[in-house]
């Protein structure tokens, strides 16, 4: 079959079960993989357009008045698919309202073979940024010109099936194998198309240079470039003023280039502190141009000196920016010749053997795993680094993807077939060779507090984003333990009799319970998963039961218990801790069974490395439940421990997550880091408090240090670009007024939405308050005239939420904890910044409170020296959302008038850039804003 037709409907809402209706289809006819005809008619659909589709789709009620119902074209319809492939993107949704219609008409359904465009673009383009219509249309330069038109959105979707078989005609003949094998699982009949592709291939004398295959799969893998040395002769100003003078190298290369004198300064200071070996603060203010500042000495230092300069970061976003547009363009303007690569931990790479095994696996995947194997078939042959973040997996995805990461390696033997076809030792490779090394704070930690080196030997580093720093190092020397991945881990092993982990081996080795007790571990399994369902469950009602004057609740809402192992005694508790020694014996016994089993693999099969390295894999998962179960509940381990649990009491009883972290990282951090490094630079644009780094410098461990502090000042013209508004009339949140507060909150933002066309942010420091917003705002804006985005209430991971702000033209973004930095929206997109509170954290919050503790012990003040300046940074990555450009304007409203009365309110006001304040009544503040943009032509 060779015709195809792709439609696209126009209804009246999203579901035929609820009496909605078509009121527009577009039909395009594609055959021989050209496009042959168009059709498309309206549909009067016998009932009124909800206001929302016709804002939608700008189809109104006038223009389906004289229009044929659905009835009247329906067996020219069926005509027109008849021995077609039904092509649509969400084919499901289109031909579940034909097939609605048709039946209601008395007429036989559709049982055409469908290809689904969205599931198809997932699956042979794995990197896109998102699977919409309109995002893959701009992906690919298509031309879209009356988006949620049917017509319009049909020719779009006809044109990115041309891209989808072209993409097909590509592939490799083993990729296209592997593909058939899961096609059974998916919503498009793609079989025939694949196995007409297979056909040609078999007679074509076409190869793919850059592809290799090895037992039946096929990738793509760069060659490691050869180790290059150079020597450096010029001196290192000279090699700067080349690059920053006016006629210089930067100026050549970037038309809108306007020399920064910080960011020279700041080069010049990075290169004094490696020459001097000596560590440094920077704080680089907005707009410095902060990563090409420290990208100009490592790379001079690193090739003149022949040492390795790691550079790190606490976002993905920023190594991609880092690898993609900093590193090329430094290679352009600069005549010095380097190396430079990016190496993450062991978790973001596929091990392509660990994916083959998996394929010849047998068993049937569900959809999300079978998605997840199409996807990663295609972008083997594509990705050069193997890393996972390149791809959207679906959410389950990630779940297989562990199964299949580099982490699961966890013996590499070089004499292994599969030795030179890994991605993570590829990137070893690279990074053994490189001059400049990115990583993430995440990877400098690991290296940093194990034995095992992860990264080369470095003496000299600069960590971007460092008020993250002492956060990520904490969390690597702390614990995290939950009820599902203690359950998930139990399930992934299974019983003796499953198609499973361990019933695998037995099936595999033909084990019976004279070679291993296999009774025993059915046994043992089968009382560990019901200890951890009954200890999650002590502790849920233990924390439940504690009745709290002050509640303290996490950004997602929930409850926050801090231990105290001195005051935690009772009946109640000391079932716990049983509770806790039995799951632990039977962790231990589990264990011994495993061993067990690797040693009788061991003796059957030496060469069956795969079966042992999943065996002890095994058992480092349970070993790693074992000794956080020990430090949670039995001791502190080598340093002193802050512990806490959070319950979700919307949950089941159950829903329990156990934490700790070290109660002094800094000490750390001293010790392990500080202490063996020569030179550590540490910049972010939030490190002072009131002009001082005295805090980071205590928090981070460098205070006993000989150490450079430098703020480069911003270039941007604060007091031109930005308003600060405080109200003096909002109701006191002090006395409980919480409701009044929110009101007040909500009205001031539908003011400033009126004067700034929505494009407004608003930042929150509890997700309740959050919550209560965002259906203030639901109940009271005008209907449809703003797209209302909420954390944790609108789907969608931040990337995604931001993403949707910046595509409706009258959006407004209410987020909390994540959304107070990292966030970057130029341009008109964002006009307007609204701070509900002052990012205090709660004092009850169990790190804050065990550090008060701590502090009150040094006689020293907890609200100065912890939740003022922590408060204080917080503030600063707030305010720095708004402006990310010299040509960006707009306003901070910031709803907290203890900016302006309370004592320590001059250290937000004096922490950040000088702008205009204004103190008065709301609606005096609303009138001000709109006249300030009206002046400045803002809109």
């Amino acid at each position: 079959m060779n015709r195809f037709v792709v439609i696209d409907l126009e209804t009246t809402g999203h579901a035929p079960s609820k009496n909605d209706k078509i009121i527009e289809i577009g039909m395009v006819i594609i055959e021989d993989n050209e496009i042959i005809d168009t059709e498309t008619t309206f549909f009067n659909p016998d009932q009124p357009i909800p206001p929302f589709i016709t804002n939608l789709t700008g189809i109104s009620d006038e223009d389906v008045v004289d229009a044929p119902v659905f009835k009247e074209k329906a067996s020219t319809i069926k005509s027109l698919l008849e021995d077609s492939y039904i092509i649509a993107h969400n084919v499901n949704f289109d031909l579940g309202f034909l097939n609605a219609e048709l039946k209601e008409n008395g007429m036989d359904r559709l049982h055409n073979q469908v290809l689904d465009t969205v599931e198809l673009s997932r699956i042979l383009f794995p990197t896109a940024p998102g699977y919409k219509l309109s995002q893959l249309s701009d992906h690919f330069n298509l031309q879209h010109d009356d988006p949620h038109r049917a017509l319009s959105d049909a020719y779009v979707t006809a044109k990115l099936f041309q891209k989808l078989i072209d993409k097909i005609n590509q592939l490799p003949y083993e990729t296209i194998e592997q593909w058939l094998k899961l096609e059974g699982t998916f919503i498009s009949d793609i079989k025939e198309i694949l196995l007409n592709r297979l056909d040609e291939l078999a007679f074509s004398t076409d190869n793919h240079p850059s592809i290799q295959t090895f037992q039946g799969l096929a990738f793509h893998m760069k060659d490691v470039d050869v180790k290059q040395v150079h020597n450096v002769q010029t001196s290192f100003g000279t090699y700067l003023d080349t690059i920053y003078e006016d006629g210089g190298k930067l100026s050549q290369h970037l038309p809108m280039y306007e020399k920064r004198s910080g960011q020279q300064e700041m080069s010049e200071t990075i290169y004094d502190a490696f020459t001097s070996k000596r560590h440094a603060l920077i704080e680089a203010g907005t707009g410095t141009g902060k990563s090409l500042a420290y990208l100009l000495p490592a790379v001079y230092y690193a090739v003149k000196q022949k040492q390795k300069v790691i550079i790190s970061t606490h976002t993905t976003q920023l190594q991609s920016q880092l690898l993609d547009e900093e590193i090329p363009l430094i290679h352009a303007i600069s005549d010095i010749p380097f190396q430079a690569t990016l190496l993450k931990g062991k978790n973001h790479y596929i091990s392509l053997e660990k994916f083959s095994i998996e394929l010849y696996e047998q068993g049937q995947d569900n959809y999300d795993v079978a998605l997840t194997k199409a996807m990663l078939l295609i972008w083997i042959t594509e990705t050069g680094t193997g890393d996972i973040d390149e791809v959207q997996l679906p959410t389950s995805g990630y779940i297989f993807f562990r199964k299949i990461s580099a982490d699961t390696e966890k013996s590499i033997n070089p004499q292994s077939p599969w030795f030179q076809y890994s991605y993570y030792q590829q990137a070893r490779r690279k990074a053994q060779r490189a001059n400049i090394i990115i990583t993430n704070h995440a990877l400098l930690c690991t290296d940093m507090f194990n034995d095992y080196a992860f990264l080369p030997s470095y003496e000299r580093v600069i960590i971007d984003e460092a008020h993250h720093f002492e956060e990520q190092a904490a969390h690597h020397y702390g614990l995290k333990m939950d009820y599902m991945s203690m359950q998930f881990t139990c399930n992934q092993m299974g019983s003796s009799e499953e198609d499973k982990l361990f019933g695998n081996y037995v099936q595999a080795y033909q084990l019976s319970n004279g070679d291993i007790p296999l009774h025993e571990w059915n046994e043992t399994l089968k009382n560990a998963k019901q200890e951890i369902e009954d200890l999650f469950q002590a502790i849920y009602h233990y924390v439940s039961q504690q009745h709290l004057s002050n509640q303290a609740l996490s950004d997602v809402g929930r409850i926050q218990y801090r231990m105290d192992m001195e005051k935690e005694t009772g009946e109640s508790w000391q079932v716990i801790l049983d509770m806790s020694s039995r799951l632990s014996l039977y962790f231990r016994d589990l264990i011994h069974i495993l061993f067990m089993v690797e040693e009788r693999i061991s003796q059957e099969d030496q060469s069956e490395k795969n079966h042992r390295e999943e065996l002890l894999q095994m058992v480092e998962w349970l070993q790693r439940y074992i000794d956080g179960l020990e430090l949670m509940f039995f001791s502190d381990g080598e340093v002193e421990q802050i512990k806490w649990i959070e319950i979700d009491k919307k949950g089941q009883n159950h829903s329990v997550f156990l934490y700790s972290e070290p109660a002094n990282v800094a000490e750390l951090l001293e010790n392990e880091f500080f202490h063996e490094k020569e030179s550590v630079v540490m910049t972010s644009a939030t490190l002072t408090m009131n002009q001082s780094f005295s805090f980071m410098q205590k928090r981070l461990g460098l205070s006993l240090h000989s150490c450079i502090t430098e703020q480069i000042k911003s270039p941007f013209a604060y007091d031109q670009q930005v308003q600060m508004f405080v109200p003096n009339d909002f109701p006191n949140i002090k006395y409980g007024n919480i409701d009044d507060f929110v009101y007040a909150t909500a009205e001031a933002i539908i003011s400033l939405a009126e004067i700034t066309s929505g494009r407004m942010l608003v930042l929150f420091t509890s997700y309740e308050m959050l919550r209560k917003a965002y259906y203030v705002l639901k109940e009271t804006m005008e209907t449809d005239k703003y797209m209302l985005i909420g954390q944790g209430i609108t789907s969608g991971s931040r990337a995604r939420l931001k993403k949707n702000f910046q595509s409706f033209d009258q959006a407004i973004l209410l987020g909390t904890s994540s959304f107070w930095e990292g966030v970057d929206i130029p341009g008109d997109d964002l006009s307007s910044l609204v701070i509900v509170r002052l990012p205090f954290q709660p004092p009850n919050h169990p790190v804050v409170e065990a550090k008060s503790a701590i502090l009150k012990k040094q006689q020293q003040n907890p609200f100065m020296e912890l939740s003022l300046p922590n408060a204080v940074i917080k503030f600063k990555q707030g305010f720095g959302r708004l402006i990310r450009s010299s040509t960006d304007r707009g306003i901070v409203f910031v709803c907290d008038a203890r900016i302006v009365n309370a004592r320590y309110g001059k250290y937000f006001t004096e922490s950040i850039p000088k702008v205009p304040m204004h103190y008065d009544s709301t609606q005096k503040l609303i009138d001000k804003a709109e006249q300030w943009f009206k002046k400045n032509d803002a809109l």
